[in-house]
């Protein structure tokens, strides 16, 4: 494993920008890339669950590889989601997303089959010996892959060279914190372990994770740069006040009427609104079948925007 696999930093996983009619909107999406760089984010991750990889066509996706690597043109790493339910459909999207010139993969476990972690570990080598030398990063998602990677079977990937490294969207800071420390101790010294939890990334990075892939980094990109930066420095009451001014605008994810649609749209709803709201994106509309925001609870988002200070 190389130096140049050690990812770091701000990583987020940019939402995928749509017109009204549900087709890719290129103007918007390069336009919350260049937000990004702006930012000074260390790199993109694409195709991801915040990037509702899994609700685009083939063709849907092919447009934001395409569109993401031209706009990044080399200035930082281009992660891609290619998460699918089984290896072989994987295994199409990983083809697709090197022909595309992506810097780096992102997997999940197989799911809606049950697997076993040896099934696992056959996925996952099956797709590195695929990839070759593009780097390749689990991502471990229990609710949505429907299983929780074990820590033991993560580094055990990194000693064999398998996997670069792991997003961890898990939740479970013990688990996370058993990974930085197994990490440590078997001197996996350029495994990157990236927190996927926006809310407590002062607290992850002080006890040794690499960087975060926050959703709310496509809405406050400088923010969650300037966490990182506070925090590296051992500045760690400035990382604090940042961290707690990017939790209250986490707040904007609790607008939408939970009443009516599910966490995704919620999620996902409040994070394209606030990039409209801002006028990075054109259109907040959320991939089928995701229940849009409401023109009331757009709106509502707009003093969360403000009062934490972005305009």
């Amino acid at each position: 494993m190389t130096e140049s696999a050690h990812l770091t930093g701000v990583v987020p996983p940019l939402v995928t920008p749509l017109t009204p009619t549900y087709d890719v909107d290129t103007a918007s999406l390069t336009r919350l890339i260049e937000y990004q760089l702006a930012g000074g984010v260390d790199g993109v991750f694409v195709l991801g669950t915040s990037g509702e990889g899994t609700f685009l066509t083939d063709e849907q996706r092919q447009v934001v590889l395409e569109t993401t690597v031209a706009t990044v043109a080399g200035q930082v790493p281009v992660l891609a989601g290619v998460i699918d339910t089984s290896t072989n459909r994987v295994a199409a999207h990983v083809a697709a997303a090197l022909k595309a010139g992506v810097d780096g993969l992102v997997a999940t476990a197989p799911f809606y089959a049950a697997t076993h972690p040896a099934e696992i570990e056959r996925h996952f080598k099956r797709l590195a010996a695929q990839a070759e030398d593009t780097p390749l990063y689990a991502y471990d998602i229990p609710p949505r892959a429907g299983t929780k990677l074990p820590a033991s079977l993560i580094t055990s990937l990194g000693e064999q060279g398998v996997i670069a490294g792991v997003k961890d969207s898990s939740g479970q800071e013990t688990s996370l914190r058993e990974l930085v420390i197994s990490r440590r101790e078997k001197q996996l010294d350029n495994f990157t372990i990236m927190t996927g939890s926006e809310v407590t990334v002062d607290s992850s990075l002080a006890f040794g994770v690499d960087g975060v892939v926050p959703g709310l980094g496509n809405v406050d990109p400088a923010g969650y740069v300037r966490l990182f930066t506070s925090a590296v420095a051992g500045e760690a009451a400035a990382a604090r006040a940042e961290q707690d001014r990017l939790f209250r605008l986490f707040d904007i994810i609790k607008v939408p009427d939970r009443s009516r649609m599910g966490a995704s749209s919620s999620a996902l709803g409040a994070f394209k609104a606030g990039l409209y709201l801002l006028g990075v994106i054109d259109c907040p509309v959320t991939a089928y079948p995701c229940v849009p925001l409401s023109d009331t609870e757009i709106e509502a988002i707009r003093p969360l925007l403000d009062r934490a200070g972005l305009h």
